[in-house]
């Protein structure tokens, strides 16, 4: 008797297996994928009566016939990694659809124990279950349990270890498959004596029904085996034989007797009322899946998921900033200028800053879609919006992805794309993954903001409304597009069960929300801390020759020995010295900082007063204030200058001016792509690159009016050119976040580059469309 026990959980979708599985293993529990697929793979451990208990949780599924992905993953654990015992969760309201998996796991041979779960459901509709008589029938245990109130778990506990400690042997047959069904079974199991197959712990009586079948996953594993030719030539006959006799193929002729088996079952082991009446859920249905009402319910439970979530995280996502901008303030303020601080400050607090701050948001997210989800209300939208967005390639699922990935603007890819893991169909998951980033997220918003502030003004609503329009037109059209050549193939079936209304449970919905943030910080943010970091070489490397600096420098030192030659200034600043001391107390003076210093020189304080006044009075006050304003202005635009020529020598603003090759017909300068460049991590980069390049030094999103009139001011800057660029900021590659996450939730690298490519493909036939157009029609130019 081992001391450690594995033990498979498996049921039907929505029998409650996840509430039982986190009300086993609590905390002591872990998500990751299955190997080779984006199914989730959880797996807790335990102890009970001194003995360790392994729970490996394996994904929903109506049967074992590897039709599904989740059939597969869950089929092959069990016939390959043989666990101790499979628990086998059972809607006790459902017996008649949830048995016929249990049948399939005794068929197999497997050592099970039915927890007859949700007793409190079957009891509120009148049904009372005989379990002594019903484990009678199914020759194995039955335990009623309620995951949501720990009923039962620990008999269940009891019986598994029972069951697990049991030898294993050949089951008994339970299920009577008729006369001549059962002689062709019992030709197929005397072929199997002695074959390796058998000899690895799976049931001779299992396989000969699943060869007999004609189940192709179970016939691989006989090839090369000496048995081979005897057993496919008796297996074609048997089938034949079968045909010609029933005039139906044998896998219907044995799914027809497992559901008399569950149908004699029920009749003598569960009494149901037999009164016609409407149960909880229906009602409910009668109207939120109403023709007239539910879409109207619908939208308004779908905006209110999206105000949870972005305003609902907006406090802890300023706090986390506000963390992250106080500590980037400190290591720079405790560092000397130089590329240490610039890489700690820059790369790496900057980095992981700009990955922690999504997390509340993500984490808000999950916690409304596992309300939707352990409501049952997710299954209902996904059939209200199944038929609309079928058209497009797309399922209803996607509707709930695509609208937290910006769909009323404002929202973010990442939570969209994760939250296509409620997405079973692999072909329209990976459409909807796909096309996610074309959303109006809030990170392309500044940008937006920008432009439309700079060229829109009259008409910042309308812009607004049309571009949330026109993203919706463009991701609808990339998706129809994506599904008919590179996705192309027949639709997989929808098959959609709406389960009844159900309370969640606070742990069960805290435990969601935990194990997915907990991936992405530990998963998203590792990778995004390299990736920042190498952008921030690109942005910094090879760096401007000293003598080039040198001429900015001595610009600097003659318009500052101008300025202090000035009569107005030379009696108060006599020197260099002089003017360096002043600058640094009036940075302080304006910070409203350390008020000791501000009143420690009285001819500084009246200065800095008085240029205080001068500014805020649009230009009326002393000499010295007018010509220090000058000067100030006149070193900034020297040193945004000297910024913008460094940017313009380093990798990224080399590759602005080579994309100029490429994008000229767009109408983009260098110092436009070198704020695509930046782009490629985080939209937000393009407000600031765009600032950096134009002269003008960091400029702050939520300050961009100097931006905005530098823009207008610029020659071939127009309308026109700023609606291009906003369709193409709106469409290009994803954010560097967003990318990891396709990588992690396509579980292919080849599905991140392509849209990559495809993106930024289809952003540049749309920007160069719309500013041809534009230009013919003389619009905005």
């Amino acid at each position: 008797m081992e001391n450690r026990i594995t033990l498979a959980l498996t049921g039907n979708p929505n029998a409650g297996k996840t509430t039982l599985f986190n009300a086993l293993t609590g905390a002591r529990q872990h998500v990751g994928n299955w190997p080779g697929v984006t199914v989730e793979k959880k797996e807790g451990s335990l102890r009970h009566n001194g003995r360790e208990i392994h729970v490996v949780d394996l994904p929903g599924t109506y049967s074992l016939t590897a039709y599904s992905l989740e059939e597969i993953i869950a089929r092959n654990f069990i016939v390959d990694c043989l666990p101790d015992v499979v628990v086998n969760v059972v809607d006790a309201s459902n017996l008649e659809r949830n048995l016929y998996l249990s049948i399939q796991l005794l068929e197999m041979g497997v050592k099970v124990v039915v927890a007859l779960n949700m007793m409190d459901v079957a009891e509120s509709r009148n049904i009372k279950i005989d379990t002594e008589a019903l484990s009678s029938f199914c020759n194995a245990p039955v335990i009623p349990t309620n995951g949501k109130k720990g009923i039962g778990i620990e008999n269940l506990l009891d019986s598994a270890i029972e069951e697990a400690d049991k030898p294993r042997q050949e089951k008994v047959r339970i299920i009577q498959y008729g006369g001549e069904v059962e002689e062709e079974l019992d030709k197929l199991k005397a072929l199997l004596n002695g074959s390796d197959v058998a000899s690895t712990g799976l049931s001779r009586e299992w396989l000969a029904l699943k060869l007999l079948e004609g189940d192709p996953d179970i016939s691989k594993k006989f090839d090369g085996s000496t048995e081979r030719s005897a057993l496919f030539h008796q297996i074609e006959k048997s089938r034949t034989h079968l045909n010609d006799i029933f005039d139906d193929p044998p896998e219907i002729l044995l799914a027809d007797s497992r559901y008399g088996f569950i149908t004699g079952a029920l009749k003598t082991a569960v009494q149901k009322d037999p009164g016609d009446r409407i149960h909880l859920s229906e009602s409910f249905d009668s109207v939120l899946t109403h023709r007239f009402l539910g879409p109207i319910v619908l939208f308004a439970t779908l905006y209110a998921v999206y105000v949870f979530t972005f305003q609902g995280s907006e406090i802890f996502v300023s706090l986390l900033n506000a963390f992250f901008k106080w500590l980037g303030g400190a290591v720079s303020n405790l560092l000397p200028d130089g590329l240490l601080k610039s890489l700690i400050v820059s790369g790496i607090i900057d980095g992981v800053g700009g990955v922690l701050g999504f997390t509340p948001l993500i984490a808000f997210m999950f916690l409304a879609i596992a309300f939707l989800e352990d409501t049952g209300y997710m299954a209902r939208i996904a059939f209200m919006l199944d038929r609309i967005l079928r058209g497009f390639g797309l399922h209803g699922a996607s509707m709930l992805a695509l609208l937290v990935s910006g769909g009323l603007a404002g929202g973010c890819a990442v939570p969209g794309i994760m939250a296509t893991r409620t997405m079973k169909e692999p072909k329209e998951r990976l459409v909807t993954i796909l096309v996610a980033p074309l959303m109006n997220c809030g990170a392309k918003l500044p940008v937006y903001a920008l432009l439309i502030g700079a060229f829109f003004s009259s008409g910042k609503p309308l812009m607004m409304f049309l571009l949330t329009g026109i993203s919706w037109f463009l991701a609808l059209t990339a998706a129809k597009v994506i599904r008919s050549t590179v996705l192309s193939g027949p639709s997989a079936p929808f098959v959609l069960e709406l389960p009844p209304y159900r309370v969640p449970t606070l742990k069960g919905l805290l435990i969601h929300t935990w194990e997915r943030t907990w991936m992405y910080v530990k998963k998203a943010g590792t990778v995004i801390l390299a990736i920042s970091v190498v952008l921030w070489a690109m942005m910094t490397f090879p760096q401007m020759g000293p003598e080039l600096s040198a001429k900015y420098d001595e610009r600097i030192a003659q318009l500052s020995q101008s300025f202090i030659e000035s009569p107005s200034v030379n009696s108060f600043l006599k020197s260099q010295s002089d003017l360096e001391a002043f600058e640094e107390y009036l940075t302080i003076f304006r910070k409203s900082e350390l008020t000791a210093i501000r009143k420690s020189n009285k001819n500084f304080l009246q200065a800095a007063s008085e240029i205080n006044s001068y500014v805020a009075s649009s230009g009326e006050g002393s000499g010295f204030a007018r010509l220090y304003v000058q000067f100030e202005r006149e070193k900034n635009e020297i040193q945004a200058h000297l910024q913008s020529e460094k940017l313009k020598h380093t990798i990224g603003g080399r590759l602005g001016l080579a994309l100029e090759k490429v994008l000229w017909p767009l109408g983009f300068d260098w110092r436009t792509n070198v704020a695509l460049v930046g782009g490629f991590a985080a939209k937000e980069v393009v407000v600031a690159t765009l600032g950096t390049a134009y002269s003008l030094g960091d400029v702050n999103p939520e300050q961009s009016r100097s931006l905005g009139e530098k823009l207008r001011q610029e020659p071939g800057w127009n309308p026109l050119q700023a609606f291009t660029l906003i369709l193409f900021v709106m469409l290009y590659n994803p954010c560097l976040t967003t990318l990891v996450v396709i990588k992690r939730e396509s579980g292919k690298w080849r599905w991140m580059f392509f849209a990559m490519f495809y993106t930024t493909a289809f952003a540049y036939m749309v920007a160069l469309v719309t500013r041809t157009v534009g230009i013919i029609l003389g619009l905005g130019v």
